[in-house]
């Protein structure tokens, strides 16, 4: 048997994404989109068709565009796509019988979100326009007075957007084109955005959501849902708890709307919760309110590649599937019309996309694991029974050792328990000491869970255990469990993951104790810059787009003023409240190592958190570096150019190299 060899950054050109994947109406195909990273260092992505029949994988889209939102036709004789093949995302559609993909959308500003009508002869889409633009006519005076160089003129605090820049004067529409005729219909306009759900399944009525009516935009944190009755514009406001609806979805014969929301009981940490409105009595009732996980997917990873799940799909008029974030998972659940909830198909995955067939009762799931990047499975509801189609990273896997990450838990104070997961260094041999590097996830409401990481196999792969866990302020393990880090950053937060580290060195004895590395992003750079500065037990440590100082943050980043009101629980009045849980205040005591890696175009943590802690740590003579990434946004690590990523992924594993 030939032995496998260590994984290595440059194999993150070698792992393809398999994500979306769709039903065809009559219960034959699932068609999905499948990701790789090109020879000229670009994404390229391309629609797939699995036959359940035949087994066959068929290939339906070729080259090194990036194609996303595959959606069949309800008469399935159509499937609607969106590509940026012309240079801009537009909406194509593509016969199934054969031919070729014809363009349908000739958007300046391009198009997106594709939603069939039910007759199958028309698409409704996004569109992004100027509040004085119309879809339907072109102003070529105003496109050269685009041109000029002007100032950035804004009366919002919402201004500015990481990846997105600068703010400009465009929203978000909702338009529908007819196929046959190709008369285009713009049904929103103005200074609003607008957020296109579903069609009714009787085609009178539209479902999106918006925050038109807010009277402070910027203080206006909420959406709200509508249908839009297409016979005469009007508008209907469906009553939810005051908070985010992402999702909305009528039930087949269009007697009960399905959707997602999260209230603002404790801001952005509140759970998500899945409603079902019946539409003759306008009564919502929450189907999930006796379980204490949010509804949706949570899970961190950094390689499947445009992943979205579906809020809710309806198998029939009286039942719907949906997925649950819970204890490092994302499982499957149940639900139906009368209140029963249950878990319809669970393990130690994630699942990250899936759609149902009804009529045959089957799921079709993307699905990840420790140790598989992602593959579709075909599970009959019936039976239970699952079974993987596809091995789209095959190749990889049967060439590389994949070290299998162990579940681990430790107990912390407060009554809490920390869960995460442990790997040994690749090629591990019994009785040889080994360094460990804690690696500490964003937020700080996401999760880490039992899916394929490339760069905890990277760090393993270098000799390294790995330790990573879910901290309180995580979700999955209780809304009282996500909300704990509000107004405690680096209080109990801090204390679970040392007693993670604590409880690591007692159950691996092999763990060199004087050989301990620290790294994260975003919220975990903000926590590996506070360690540094609270223990000189780590001899390494790497800080990616971080945060340094509350007081600056307030100002510069996207969300600062409303994300440090609803985290730390303070604003520019209480500066003391601030500072405090600021990582810059306690520089000084910083003698580990620290290489700060930063994104030059972040605009959710701005390069400034990066630059105020290196100068503070050159002045002091300490140990530190920083390296800038240019044309990289917060996403760095995920999405950005992947020959940067690459850079990262060498720069990080260098330091700890070099360190312990």
């Amino acid at each position: 048997m030939t032995q496998k060899r260590h994984i290595t950054a440059e194999d993150l050109y070698k792992i393809e994404s398999l994500t979306d994947p769709r039903w065809s109406p009559d219960g034959e195909n699932v068609i999905f989109v499948k990701t790789h990273i090109s020879e000229e260092h670009t994404y390229a992505s391309n629609l797939f068709l699995y036959n359940q029949e035949s087994e066959e994988l068929q290939q339906w889209t070729y080259g090194d565009h990036r194609v996303s939102s595959p959606r069949w036709s309800p008469d399935g004789k159509k499937v609607a796509f969106v590509s940026n093949r012309s240079g801009k995302n537009q909406v194509y559609v593509l016969p199934v019988k054969g031919g070729e993909a014809k363009q349908v959308t000739e958007t300046e500003n391009g198009a997106g979100n594709p939603v069939w009508s039910p007759c199958s002869g028309k698409l409704a889409f996004h569109v992004s326009l100027e509040p004085t633009d119309s879809l339907t006519e072109k102003n070529e005076d105003k496109k050269e007075e685009k041109e000029k160089l002007k100032p950035f003129v804004t009366d919002s605090m919402k201004y500015k957007a990481d990846g997105a820049g600068l703010l400009d004067d465009k929203k978000q529409q909702i338009a529908i084109i007819d196929l046959k005729t190709e008369e285009l219909n713009q049904l929103t306009k103005g200074e609003d955005s607008y957020s296109l759900l579903a069609w009714s399944p009787d085609g009178s009525q539209l479902a999106f959501t918006t925050d038109a009516d807010a009277e402070d935009k910027d203080f206006s944190f909420n959406n709200e849902l509508y249908l839009y009755n297409l016979a005469d514009g009007s508008r209907e406001h469906i009553q939810t708890a005051e908070g985010y609806v992402g999702f909305a979805a009528w039930s087949p014969e269009g007697d009960q709307l399905a959707f997602t929301a999260s209230g603002r009981t404790y801001e952005n940490a509140t759970h998500s919760e899945l409603w079902i409105r019946n539409q003759t009595s306008g009564v919502a009732e929450c189907l999930t309110e006796g379980i204490d996980a949010p509804v949706g997917d949570y899970a961190i990873g950094d390689i499947q590649q445009g992943a979205g799940v579906q809020g809710a799909v309806w198998a029939d008029n009286q039942s719907l599937y949906f997925v649950i974030t819970d204890q490092g998972n994302v499982n499957l659940y149940y639900a139906s019309t009368e209140g029963e909830v249950y878990p319809a198909y669970e393990g130690n995955h994630h699942v990250y996309g899936f759609d149902v067939h009804g009529d045959s009762q089957k799921i079709a799931a993307a699905i990840s694991t420790t140790e598989n990047p992602g593959d579709l499975h075909l599970i009959h509801v019936t039976t239970g029974k699952a079974e993987q189609v596809t091995n789209v990273n095959s190749g990889l896997l049967e060439e590389v050792e994949i070290v299998a990450p162990e579940s681990v838990s430790y107990e912390s104070t407060d009554g809490y328990t920390v869960h995460g997961w442990f790997m040994k260094p690749a090629g591990y041999t019994e009785g040889e000491k080994a360094p460990m590097i804690l690696n500490i996830h964003g937020g700080p409401h996401a999760m880490y869970a039992n899916t394929f990481f490339h760069e905890m196999q990277l760090l393993a792969s270098q000799g390294n255990a790995v330790l990573y866990t879910n901290p309180r302020g995580s979700h999955g393990y209780g809304q009282e469990f996500v909300n704990a880090v509000r107004g405690d950053y680096g209080g109990g937060d801090y204390r679970d993951l040392m007693a993670a580290v604590d409880g690591a060195l007692e159950q691996f004895d092999f763990i060199d104790r004087d050989r301990l590395g620290v790294t994260g992003g975003s919220y975990g750079g903000f926590m590996t810059n506070w360690i540094t500065g609270h223990t000189d037990r780590f001899k390494a440590a790497v800080t990616q787009r971080c945060i340094s100082n509350w007081i600056s943050f307030y100002g510069v980043s996207d969300i600062g003023y409303y994300f440090s009101e609803w985290q730390i629980q303070a604003d520019l009045g209480d500066i003391d409240t601030l500072w405090k849980h600021s990582p810059l205040a306690y520089a000084d005591q910083i003698k580990t190592p620290l290489l700060i890696l930063h994104s030059e175009n972040d605009y959710r943590c701005p390069i400034e958190q990066a630059e105020q802690l290196y100068i503070a740590l050159k002045r002091k003579e300490k140990k530190t570096r920083l390296v800038r990434f240019p044309e990289s946004d917060h996403n760095l690590s995920r999405t950005g150019k992947p020959e940067l990523r690459l850079e990262r992924l060498n720069h990080l594993t260098g330091w700890m190299n070099e360190y312990i």
